[in-house]
């Protein structure tokens, strides 16, 4: 693969073109920069940048601005690749929190394995409902910690508005759902995202995420997406390079708190 033809067209699909991600939100390009705006529990962030060194100051603060006016907590979310290159230790300084960094991994899906091998016992159960939703939310609960009832919320929306953007499954033993993860789809680009990928910590190391991104991929091809891609934990990164992803650059979520406002709903939908 042409690693860096492909940044150039992730960035130029994903981030450039972004698209909404739930009702009530919008898309707004202000000068140099992308912007998702939405409802306050909603995920608002910094999407794309193209700063220069003599006006990065200046347009974080105008960001800081627009989104703090109004309460909301957001993400500047940047990558290994943006400029300037100093963009992090500026948005430090500018009061914004580093979170953990992941890796931005990349795979053309139709030279991936599709094959699905589960444990015995083990059935793969596509989410079409709230029912299926619980299940997503309490693996994701269990196996991440937290509350994920954010995610439950807009999987909820998406398959009551726009169910062509989203597939998700959940890996059921028996009633006990162990494993679930979600396809995020974008329609009229090259791209779907894998997202979501969480095990309860009794069922690792049994193949399931492995079982998951095949299952996800096959999804991904039918549907004509030629990449999928995800933002890496290090703990994933090993079993996605082994499959065939290579990273593509990395991804570290700056989040800015406005004081008095809640950090909780802050951060991109895992």
């Amino acid at each position: 693969m042409d690693l860096e033809a492909i940044r150039a067209l992730y960035d130029r699909q994903m981030r450039v073109g972004a698209r909404p991600d739930g009702p009530g939100s919008r898309v707004e390009r202000d000068g140099s920069v992308v912007r998702l705006t939405g409802p306050a529990h909603a995920w608002n962030a910094v999407l794309w940048s193209g700063l220069e060194e003599s006006d990065a100051d200046a347009v974080i603060a105008s960001q800081v601005r627009h989104f703090t006016t109004s309460g909301r907590t957001f993400e500047w979310k940047v990558y290994g690749h943006d400029r300037p290159a100093d963009l992090p230790e500026r948005l430090l300084a500018a009061g914004f929190t580093a979170e953990d960094q992941e890796t931005l991994m990349v795979a053309e899906a139709a030279a991936l394995p599709t094959a699905v091998a589960l444990p015995e016992g083990v059935e793969l159960v596509e989410v079409t409902d709230a029912a299926g939703v619980r299940m997503v939310t309490e693996v994701h609960d269990r196996a991440f910690g937290g509350d994920s009832s954010r995610i439950g919320r807009q999987l909820l929306d998406q398959l009551a508005v726009t169910p062509d953007s989203v597939a998700a499954v959940v890996a059921l033993a028996g009633d006990e759902p162990v494993s679930a993860a979600r396809l995020e789809l974008y329609p009229g680009t090259d791209f779907a995202g894998l997202w979501g990928g969480g095990t309860v910590e009794s069922w690792r190391g049994r193949g399931l995420y492995r079982a998951l991104v095949a299952f996800r991929t096959r999804i991904a091809v039918e549907r004509g997406h030629r990449f999928v891609q995800v933002d890496a934990a290090d703990t994933s990164r090993p079993i996605l390079q082994r499959l065939g992803f290579a990273a593509l650059t990395t991804t570290t979520p700056y989040v800015y708190v406005p004081e008095g406002a809640s950090a909780g709903e802050s951060a991109q939908p895992a």
